[in-house]
């Protein structure tokens, strides 16, 4: 070591050699020991930092190693390409989060349950059955008016929403809802059987063979209704529930019972044997009759289709009496509801006021 004195500053330079004792000991792990006594001093930091693992030691957790053929786990925040041969997501139907339901079970609740809108169709299914109401949709601007409605869904936990027009739409399927629209249970059909146990003296039971338009089904209910009516028979009770079937008969859905048949002619079967007289419309073989000269029967089945002319040709062998809707003869036939419709007027003006 050298001390020298270097410029007129009056700095000192300090020059350090080192010797071959600190050569020695720089081949050392351990540093120079600055502690009182020459031995160091361990302080809680120091001791903490000890018994803390740190990145790199053996006590760091280690990835699982995976197989040449195992596939990188999923991951919630990375999107990804669906493998080909992997199978297609289950389609919970609009449900949720993860889902038991059997889709058979899902698609046998949905054919049992039908939409029923428009404000008079839906005030008259409350006001007649609103246990079969499964849930219900309003805009806010008819809520005033189902007050009761709402009172009593709300008393027994039936769910309701309030919503737009645009939400109301999509929900009932068209823009024609009237501010309302309920999802129902649909009725199960009667047997004619069960039918006939209530039947009155004077009945009329209108009968409908291949007609599927809702517009018209609508309007022969609305007409039934009108006219006292009670029973309509047809393949499937579950058409007399159809969303623009109910709107059109604008609450005469709900005055009506339904009958279901698979067979047409064992159904009027049983109705002759009860004393029924079978009507079709239209010239065939038989009594052949035009409307202003009938006399229908006390108990009468009336059979209408939408076929050409509205005659049942599945009916036309077991008719009793076939009957013609006499006009100007400017048209050929009449819309099969409007037939309906003229055939119940007549029917009424005998028995409606007995």
């Amino acid at each position: 070591m050298s001390d020298a004195f270097n410029g007129k500053s009056g700095k000192v330079k300090v020059m350090y050699v080192r010797s071959e004792d600190d050569k020695d000991n720089s081949k050392s792990d351990k540093r120079p020991d600055r502690s009182r006594g020459g031995q160091k001093s361990a302080g809680r930091g120091d001791r903490e930092r000890e018994r803390a693992p740190r990145w790199g030691d053996e006590q760091r957790p280690r990835a699982p190693v995976r197989k040449a053929d195992e596939k990188p786990p999923r991951s919630a925040w990375q999107a990804r390409l669906q493998d080909a041969s992997e199978p297609e997501p289950f389609d919970h139907g609009g449900i949720a989060g993860k889902s038991q339901v059997d889709p058979a079970q899902l698609r046998k609740q949905r054919e049992e349950e039908s939409k029923v809108y428009g404000e008079n169709a839906c005030q008259a299914l409350f006001q007649s059955r609103p246990e079969a109401i499964v849930r219900a949709y309003f805009v806010q601007s008819v809520t005033p008016r189902f007050r009761d409605a709402l009172r009593w869904m709300a008393a027994n936990r039936k769910a309701y929403h309030v919503v737009d027009e645009q939400e109301l739409a999509k929900v009932s399927g068209t823009e024609h809802h009237g501010g309302v629209c309920f999802l129902i249970k649909k009725r199960a059909g009667l047997s004619v059987a069960d039918y006939l146990k209530s039947a009155s003296s004077n009945d009329f039971v209108l009968v409908l063979d291949n007609v599927g338009n809702p517009h018209n089904l609508g309007g022969m209910m609305r007409s039934c209704a009108f006219f006292g009516v009670k029973g309509v028979l047809l393949r499937d009770p579950g058409q007399l529930e159809s969303g623009a079937a109910v709107r059109t008969a604008e609450g005469g859905a709900e005055r009506l019972s339904a009958i279901g048949c698979d067979d047409f002619s064992q159904a009027l079967d049983e109705f002759q044997r009860a004393g029924y007289s079978v009507v079709v419309v239209g010239k065939g073989e038989g009594k052949n009759e035009t409307l202003s000269t009938l006399s229908f029967p006390a108990k009468t089945v009336l059979v209408l289709s939408e076929e050409r002319d509205g005659r049942s040709s599945l009916a036309a062998k077991q008719c009793d009496i076939n009957v013609e809707v006499d006009g100007s003869g400017q048209l050929e036939s009449l819309n099969v509801s409007v037939t309906a419709g003229v055939l119940l007027a007549a029917w009424w003006r005998q028995f409606g006021t007995k």
